[in-house]
């Protein structure tokens, strides 16, 4: 056994975890823009979040989710006021605030109360970063350079958003509703190794369309394999007519473009080059019966 069997350790990264704060207790110190994505963050994630900022410093945004959407489990309406204001059993804190000798004062009095702090825009006060975020549904995606480079973080995350179909969040919520239906089927701990197995089989053996468009229906079906360990593809489910591609399918297929590289399609590359090469072939072919002439 050597260094090749194993995965090499590259220290200086974050740890990238999904951390739950679903009923958890956030305070965010601030209400400008960059206060207002914090927000979304960590509603996103379910939290209890109390903002402390004067009315005056609210942005539209934020004025919306406050008063309108009603999305903030408390609002105060005042500047922050010390260290009694950290003692209401909090598990994250996070400042966006202009005043970068008070939100420094903030990092110190949560770090000693042990409490996880992040400073925007300044790395050293950060315990942890918001990367650049893709949501499709369930499926979350982080970007994160460590603080280093959040333009880039953004640039990448677009990139990558791409080439995620539009359909895969529900594809997703259709595989989780068959692992339910799944562990009602085999409960057992002992099973659990075996329904991995199994559901890593229906993953690979049908595509993201078809996992986008699965049926309750169809969903009983394919558990009907369970017992022997077999997984029925799409077409022994459907039928041949339902996984023909459709007219959109083939649309993608034959004038579509790669969407992280924006590369031609190679059916249409290769249309294109059969199309050239007999126009350059017909060209020459009329020069020399020309010039025999």
């Amino acid at each position: 056994m050597g260094q090749a069997d194993y995965p090499q350790i590259c220290p200086g990264g974050g740890l990238i975890i999904s951390w739950q704060l679903k009923r958890k207790r956030v305070l965010l110190v601030g209400g400008g823009p960059v206060a207002a994505g914090r927000l979304v963050n960590v509603k996103d994630a379910d939290a209890i979040v109390t903002v402390i900022c004067p009315s005056s410093g609210l942005c539209g945004e934020m004025k919306y989710r406050i008063h309108v959407e009603k999305s903030v489990d408390e609002y105060q309406d005042r500047v922050f006021g010390g260290k009694d204001d950290l003692m209401g059993g909090y598990d994250m804190v996070l400042t966006a605030i202009d005043d970068a000798a008070l939100s420094r004062e903030i990092c110190q009095m949560a770090r000693a109360l042990r409490i996880p702090v992040n400073v925007a825009d300044v790395p050293p006060e950060c315990d942890f970063y918001f990367g650049s975020l893709i949501r499709r549904g369930p499926l979350q995606v982080m970007v994160s350079t460590g603080g280093k480079g959040p333009r880039i973080a953004a640039q990448t995350r677009r990139i990558i958003q791409r080439a995620i179909p539009e359909n895969l969040g529900q594809a997703i919520e259709n595989v989780g509703r068959l692992r339910a239906m799944l562990r009602s089927e085999a409960p057992q701990a002992a099973a659990g190794p075996k329904r991995m197995s199994w559901m890593i089989d229906v993953c690979e053996k049908w595509s993201f369309d078809e996992l986008a468009t699965l049926e309750e229906e169809e969903m009983r079906i394919i558990l009907r394999g369970w017992k022997d360990g077999s997984v029925p593809s799409a077409r022994q489910v459907r039928g041949i007519r339902r996984t023909l591609p459709d007219s959109k399918s083939i649309r993608k297929a034959i004038a579509g473009r790669c969407p992280v590289a924006g590369y031609i399609s190679p059916w249409l590359a290769g249309f294109a080059g059969i199309l050239l090469g007999s126009a350059i072939t017909s060209t020459l072919f009329i020069v020399r019966s020309s010039k025999r002439a």
